[in-house]
């Protein structure tokens, strides 16, 4: 169980990172990373730290098809979980 939760720590705070670096970048007019690239991070457990970076710089949260593809990651992730611990 720890190993699990410092995964999700590092996780997370690689999505923060990754996704604050991209909007630097998009300020900057400059190369930025690719959203798939953000979406498997957040699929693959980084969902808070997307969503605390969308919030804190204000990135991404006016691009509707952005959200609605990392809306439908985050309700995967809730029935995944709903379904883990429901059937234990």
């Amino acid at each position: 169980m720890k190993v699990l939760l410092i995964y999700f720590l590092v996780i997370n705070v690689l999505e923060f990172g990754i996704a604050g670096y991209d909007k630097s970048m998009a300020i900057k007019q400059k190369r930025r990373i690719p959203e798939n690239t953000l979406f498997f991070l957040a699929f693959i457990g980084g969902s808070i730290g997307l969503l605390t970076a969308m919030f804190l710089f204000t990135h991404k949260t006016s691009k509707i098809s952005f959200i609605l593809k990392f809306a439908g990651i985050i309700l995967f992730q809730i029935a995944i979980g709903y379904l883990i611990f429901t059937y234990k």
